[in-house]
């Protein structure tokens, strides 16, 4: 695919992990230690692209088989077995529980109970009909919602391949950091309990797009992402101030009218012919009181007087709005301009962390952007121990609260630990995100002389607008001994890892 801004005739060789990451020095001993100097690479069929969508595949594959005890029926028997085996998945309750199996149209029929439409965003209502026109209608309900479940694991296992591939080819120099993505155990864990993948796919492919500078592309799949779930909107915040200190107003404004055309098209005809189905969604988030995972549910569960639902949102908001207004002071502030995907995932995991609700499945909006942000096998590997140890947390205590006086599983006092733990290793690796804005030195994508292989127009560029310390800089990343990447230079001349 062509780059969309120039660059030299003789490129840099691509990164070896394995040369600058003990962890991943260490991790290749299991595959004959890290590759030679003299080795030919580019040589094989075995491109790093290759390679890492089939171990996406194969490690998605995994995934799917630790769901086989519910597969086999503890979806469908005992109240408390799809927990105690932690295979929950959303997939096969909602194939009857949102009018599939009786050939309701999402947003347009009114449903039977609790919930009157489908509480989803439009393409990711659409993706499940799609999934359920494939399923077949013949046999049991429980042939059905089994059927349902593996059309659903095949179309998110493609959703799956695309991010591993848009994240591989995102640092064209760095094309092995998409390991981060495809071995991610927390990844094929949670990949199946909802249908998150499709819009993680669409924000991958949307980053894709920018790091090849093009701007309307990556603005319409932004917009189609938005469209399945709401976080991928986020990232137009962080990329507005990025802009504005490059003084990259036009590309900025090509992706926001890219995003705007692209969600109203998907929207436009639903929200104009059913407005009470398609708002669901939006009165759902608001009215849904504090959930799994949160904080706000810790402050609940301790409070002889919870916090009322509309104060909750009010708190999250503000808190919410400050975290943008940091984000926004450090991309202004910072001695060097951040690269994109370093505020895309700070800006997303704010999001997660003051919101009232952090399903397992919330992690999978993180991988890619945390894979991009700060691909140090360490740091990364720390926060997905983290969010696996929630992962079983979770499902443990919904097994203690659904096994009767037997309280088989983990109290709440153990699951407000576990709560606490994928909490802090979320903020961990913000902080580590940070660290490297404020010193570019401990970047690892930095390091090796390069600016913001992400940023596409923003690569390279000089600074127009910046505040406080910013104005005031040594024009170099930091006094180190590494390459000195001056302002406005895309790569270091001479030196290596």
């Amino acid at each position: 695919m062509p780059s969309g801004k120039t660059t030299s005739v003789h490129e840099p060789d691509p990164v070896r992990p394995t040369e600058e990451d003990r962890v991943a020095a260490a991790g290749s001993e299991l595959i004959g230690g890290p590759i030679g100097r003299r080795a030919l690479l580019g040589r094989s069929w075995w491109t790093p692209v290759r390679v890492i969508a089939l171990v996406a595949i194969g490690v998605f594959a995994l995934g799917l088989v630790q769901k086989a005890p519910c597969y086999n029926g503890a979806w469908f028997f005992g109240a408390s077995s799809q927990y105690t085996h932690a295979c929950y998945s959303d997939i096969p309750h909602l194939y009857q529980g949102r009018g599939f199996a009786d050939g309701l149209v999402p947003y347009f029929d009114r449903l039977p109970g609790d919930m009157e439409y489908l509480e989803y965003p439009v393409l990711t209502g659409v993706f499940m009909e799609v999934a359920a026109w494939l399923t077949p209608g013949s046999g049991s309900i429980q042939d059905q919602e089994q059927w349902y479940w593996m059309v659903n694991a095949g179309m998110l296992m493609a959703c799956a391949a695309v991010i591993a591939v848009c994240v591989t080819r995102t640092h064209a120099r760095r094309p092995w950091d998409g390991l981060l993505v495809a071995l991610a155990p927390a990844f094929a864990l949670t990949a199946t309990i909802n249908w998150d993948l499709l819009a993680v796919a669409l924000t991958a492919a949307a980053m894709l797009m920018w790091s090849r500078g093009r701007a309307l592309a990556f603005g319409v799949l932004l917009g189609l992402a938005t469209a399945a779930k709401l976080y991928p909107v986020l990232l137009l915040g962080p990329l507005l101030v990025l802009c504005w200190r490059a003084g990259r107003w036009r590309q900025y404004c090509t992706a926001l009218a890219g995003a705007a055309v692209a969600w109203t098209v998907v929207n436009g005809p639903v929200m104009l012919f059913a407005f009470d189905g398609w708002s669901k969604f939006y009165t759902f988030s608001e009215e849904r009181g504090v959930d799994f995972g949160s904080f706000w549910l810790i402050l609940a569960q301790n409070s002889d007087d919870p916090i009322a639902t509309e104060t909750v949102n009010t708190l999250a908001t503000l808190l919410m709005l400050l975290c943008c207004a940091g984000v926004a002071a450090l991309t202004l502030m910072a001695p060097r301009r951040p690269r994109f995907a370093q505020l895309a995932f700070l800006i997303v995991a704010a999001f997660i962390l003051t919101n009232k609700v952090y399903s397992p499945q919330y992690v999978l909006w993180l991988v890619p952007l945390a894979a991009l942000a700060r691909p140090k096998w360490r740091d990364f590997l720390i926060w997905q121990a983290c969010e696996v140890a929630y992962f079983l947390g979770i499902w443990m205590y919904l097994a203690y609260t659904t096994s009767g006086d037997a309280h088989k599983g983990l109290p709440t006092d153990g699951y407000h630990w576990a709560i606490g733990l994928h909490l802090a290793g979320t903020a961990f690796l913000c902080v580590m995100v940070v660290r490297d804005i404020l010193m570019p030195e401990r970047d690892p994508v930095r390091r090796s002389g390069g600016d913001d292989p992400s940023g596409g127009v923003l690569d390279g560029t000089e600074d127009v607008f910046v505040l406080g310390p910013a104005a005031r800089p040594a024009r170099h990343a930091a006094h180190v001994e590494a390459p000195q990447v001056d302002w406005g230079r895309t790569k270091a001349e001479g030196g290596s890892l």
